[in-house]
């Protein structure tokens, strides 16, 4: 699988430099777009984490950003004849909810009792877009595809028990990893 955008640096929309109407209590909103190719042809689901590592040395924890689970690959429109044949289109965390109810997003680091931002679910369970407060930061989307949903993960979901369910999987799922830079 190849997990790839049309940037390497994340874009303003998407990052510390997002305009107030794409912020949710100050924090960028919108998620951005990209696209999974080479999916393993028996993929039927896909699930992702989008992290900060870098996040480590400033906070004491990796800062996870956006994570999504059961997501149905058939729910995606594609084109078998475009070269990117399954694209997440901008803005999809707040508008997966709506088109996507069997696929679920887990809570990210604005829910953890350390930053205690909030309880509004737009917040804790959306994407969080970067925001590093020190320098520019390198970011880890990973992406991983399997036959089958992963039981037992509700709205809100939790990091660790996606890769409890991941392990757990009877099949070795397909994995792919993008990196890109968010600008201080």
């Amino acid at each position: 699988m190849k997990i790839s955008a049309d940037f390497t640096v994340v874009p303003d929309d998407f990052a510390k430099a997002a305009a107030p109407e794409y912020r949710v209590d100050g924090v960028p909103a919108i998620s951005f777009p990209f696209y999974i190719d080479e999916v393993a042809p028996d993929a039927r689901y896909l699930h992702w984490a989008f992290t900060d590592p870098d996040s480590i040395p400033v906070c004491g924890f990796e800062w996870i950003h956006w994570i999504v689970a059961n997501l149905p690959i058939d729910a995606l429109m594609f084109d078998f004849n475009d070269s990117h044949a399954l694209a997440i289109p901008p803005d999809f965390s707040r508008q997966m909810p709506g088109m996507i109810p069997e696929a679920v997003q887990g809570r990210n680091s604005s829910a953890s009792h350390f930053v205690g931002r909030s309880s509004d679910a737009s917040l804790i369970m959306r994407y969080n877009g970067p925001q590093p407060p020190d320098k520019d930061h390198d970011y880890c989307l990973h992406v991983w595809a399997t036959k089958q949903p992963l039981p037992g993960l509700n709205q809100g979901f939790w990091l660790n028990e996606m890769f409890h369910r991941l392990r757990e999987a009877e099949e070795t799922p397909d994995q792919g990893v993008m990196y890109v830079t968010g600008r201080a």
